[in-house]
Protein backbone atom coordinates (compact mmCIF):
# COMPACT_ATOMS: atom_id res chain seq x y z
CA UNK A 1 0.00 0.00 0.00
CA UNK A 2 1.07 3.24 -0.44
CA UNK A 3 2.80 5.55 2.10
CA UNK A 4 -0.54 7.77 2.54
CA UNK A 5 1.25 9.96 4.88
CA UNK A 6 3.55 11.28 1.64
CA UNK A 7 0.84 10.84 -0.70
CA UNK A 8 -1.56 12.37 1.05
CA UNK A 9 -0.42 16.17 1.56
CA UNK A 10 1.03 15.82 -2.34
CA UNK A 11 -0.47 17.93 -4.87
CA UNK A 12 0.69 16.45 -8.16
CA UNK A 13 1.25 12.71 -9.15
CA UNK A 14 -0.62 11.24 -6.93
CA UNK A 15 -3.92 8.37 -8.14
CA UNK A 16 -6.43 8.50 -6.04
CA UNK A 17 -8.05 5.79 -8.30
CA UNK A 18 -4.86 3.62 -6.65
CA UNK A 19 -5.94 4.71 -3.24
CA UNK A 20 -9.73 3.79 -3.62
CA UNK A 21 -8.59 0.13 -5.29
CA UNK A 22 -6.37 0.00 -2.23
CA UNK A 23 -8.91 0.99 0.29
CA UNK A 24 -11.60 -1.38 -1.25
CA UNK A 25 -9.19 -4.35 -1.18
CA UNK A 26 -8.38 -3.64 2.07
CA UNK A 27 -11.89 -3.58 3.30
CA UNK A 28 -12.90 -6.76 1.08
CA UNK A 29 -10.26 -8.86 2.91
CA UNK A 30 -10.99 -7.33 6.17
CA UNK A 31 -14.84 -8.19 5.94
CA UNK A 32 -14.11 -11.35 4.40
CA UNK A 33 -11.35 -12.55 7.42
CA UNK A 34 -14.18 -11.44 9.98
CA UNK A 35 -17.12 -12.13 8.61
CA UNK A 36 -18.06 -8.76 7.93
CA UNK A 37 -20.82 -7.70 5.17
CA UNK A 38 -19.26 -4.69 2.92
CA UNK A 39 -23.17 -3.74 1.41
CA UNK A 40 -23.01 -2.25 -1.92
CA UNK A 41 -24.00 1.39 0.20
CA UNK A 42 -21.03 0.96 2.86
CA UNK A 43 -18.62 -0.36 -0.07
CA UNK A 44 -19.47 3.71 -2.06
CA UNK A 45 -19.68 5.27 1.16
CA UNK A 46 -16.13 3.83 1.24
CA UNK A 47 -15.14 4.75 -2.17
CA UNK A 48 -16.09 8.37 -1.56
CA UNK A 49 -14.40 9.07 1.53
CA UNK A 50 -11.40 7.83 -0.37
CA UNK A 51 -12.00 9.89 -3.68
CA UNK A 52 -9.92 12.56 -1.82
CA UNK A 53 -7.83 13.21 1.24
CA UNK A 54 -9.62 15.40 2.71
CA UNK A 55 -12.76 15.29 5.69
CA UNK A 56 -15.57 13.95 4.15
CA UNK A 57 -18.58 15.59 6.18
CA UNK A 58 -22.00 12.94 6.35
CA UNK A 59 -24.34 15.34 4.39
CA UNK A 60 -21.91 15.96 1.53
CA UNK A 61 -22.00 12.17 1.47
CA UNK A 62 -25.89 11.72 1.96
CA UNK A 63 -25.75 14.01 -1.58
CA UNK A 64 -23.66 12.51 -3.70
CA UNK A 65 -25.32 9.17 -2.89
CA UNK A 66 -28.83 10.72 -3.77
CA UNK A 67 -27.50 12.07 -6.82
CA UNK A 68 -26.70 8.65 -7.71
CA UNK A 69 -29.12 6.74 -6.45
CA UNK A 70 -32.09 8.84 -5.45
CA UNK A 71 -33.48 9.03 -2.29
CA UNK A 72 -31.61 7.51 0.49
CA UNK A 73 -32.38 8.89 3.84
CA UNK A 74 -29.88 10.20 6.43
CA UNK A 75 -29.81 7.05 8.49
CA UNK A 76 -28.24 4.98 5.40
CA UNK A 77 -25.14 7.25 5.65
CA UNK A 78 -24.79 7.25 9.25
CA UNK A 79 -25.52 3.20 9.36
CA UNK A 80 -22.31 3.08 6.97
CA UNK A 81 -20.51 5.49 8.59
CA UNK A 82 -21.15 3.69 12.24
CA UNK A 83 -19.84 -0.04 10.55
CA UNK A 84 -16.65 1.49 8.46
CA UNK A 85 -15.33 2.89 11.79
CA UNK A 86 -16.36 0.05 13.89
CA UNK A 87 -14.22 -2.28 11.29
CA UNK A 88 -11.77 0.52 11.26
CA UNK A 89 -11.90 1.19 7.53
CA UNK A 90 -12.25 5.22 8.33
CA UNK A 91 -11.55 7.74 11.08
CA UNK A 92 -13.77 10.44 12.11
CA UNK A 93 -11.96 13.90 12.13
CA UNK A 94 -13.50 15.16 15.82
CA UNK A 95 -12.61 18.68 15.21
CA UNK A 96 -14.41 19.09 11.45
CA UNK A 97 -16.76 16.39 12.17
CA UNK A 98 -15.78 14.71 8.71
CA UNK A 99 -14.61 11.29 7.79
CA UNK A 100 -11.26 10.03 6.39
CA UNK A 101 -10.29 6.69 4.89
CA UNK A 102 -7.71 4.45 7.37
CA UNK A 103 -4.43 3.04 5.55
CA UNK A 104 -2.67 2.35 8.97
CA UNK A 105 -2.80 -0.81 11.67
CA UNK A 106 -4.13 0.59 14.95
CA UNK A 107 -3.44 -1.95 16.76
CA UNK A 108 -0.13 -0.45 17.44
CA UNK A 109 -0.56 2.95 16.08
CA UNK A 110 -3.44 5.21 17.28
CA UNK A 111 -4.54 7.93 14.73
CA UNK A 112 -2.63 11.13 14.24
CA UNK A 113 -3.20 13.57 11.41
CA UNK A 114 -1.43 16.34 9.67
CA UNK A 115 -4.46 18.87 8.22
CA UNK A 116 -3.49 21.25 6.10
CA UNK A 117 -5.68 24.40 6.81
CA UNK A 118 -5.58 25.73 3.23
CA UNK A 119 -6.31 22.73 0.73
CA UNK A 120 -8.03 20.57 3.58
CA UNK A 121 -6.07 17.58 2.56
CA UNK A 122 -5.64 15.55 5.27
CA UNK A 123 -2.51 12.59 6.10
CA UNK A 124 -2.66 10.26 8.74
CA UNK A 125 0.70 9.74 10.26
CA UNK A 126 2.60 6.78 12.48
CA UNK A 127 4.86 8.04 15.17
CA UNK A 128 6.06 5.30 17.81
CA UNK A 129 7.33 8.20 19.56
CA UNK A 130 3.99 10.18 19.94
CA UNK A 131 2.43 6.63 21.07
CA UNK A 132 5.45 5.96 23.26
CA UNK A 133 5.14 9.46 25.12
CA UNK A 134 1.57 9.53 26.00
CA UNK A 135 1.57 5.88 27.08
CA UNK A 136 4.27 6.81 29.24
CA UNK A 137 2.89 9.90 30.72
CA UNK A 138 -0.41 8.18 31.15
CA UNK A 139 1.44 5.38 33.16
CA UNK A 140 2.88 8.05 35.57
CA UNK A 141 -0.34 9.52 36.41
CA UNK A 142 -2.09 6.54 36.27
CA UNK A 143 -4.43 7.40 33.47
CA UNK A 144 -6.03 4.65 31.58
CA UNK A 145 -6.31 5.98 27.92
CA UNK A 146 -9.73 4.34 26.58
CA UNK A 147 -9.65 6.92 23.15
CA UNK A 148 -6.95 8.87 21.30
CA UNK A 149 -7.04 10.71 17.94
CA UNK A 150 -4.24 13.56 17.43
CA UNK A 151 -4.70 16.34 14.89
CA UNK A 152 -2.44 18.85 14.16
CA UNK A 153 -3.57 21.74 11.87
CA UNK A 154 -1.08 24.01 9.86
CA UNK A 155 0.01 24.24 5.84
CA UNK A 156 1.15 21.30 3.54
CA UNK A 157 4.24 21.74 1.69
CA UNK A 158 2.55 22.61 -1.36
CA UNK A 159 0.46 25.49 0.82
CA UNK A 160 2.74 26.64 2.49
CA UNK A 161 5.00 26.87 -0.84
CA UNK A 162 2.34 29.19 -2.70
CA UNK A 163 1.77 31.20 0.25
CA UNK A 164 5.47 31.95 0.35
CA UNK A 165 5.90 32.82 -3.47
Amino acid sequence: MADLSQVALSHSNHDHQACIADALTRADTLCREHGLRLTAIRRRVLELIWANHQPTKAYDLLAQINNERGNAAPPTVYRALDFLLDAGLIHKIESQNAFIGCAIDHDRNPPKFFICRECGRAAEIQSPEIDEAIASEAKQTGFVVDHQTIEVDGLCASCAAQLRG
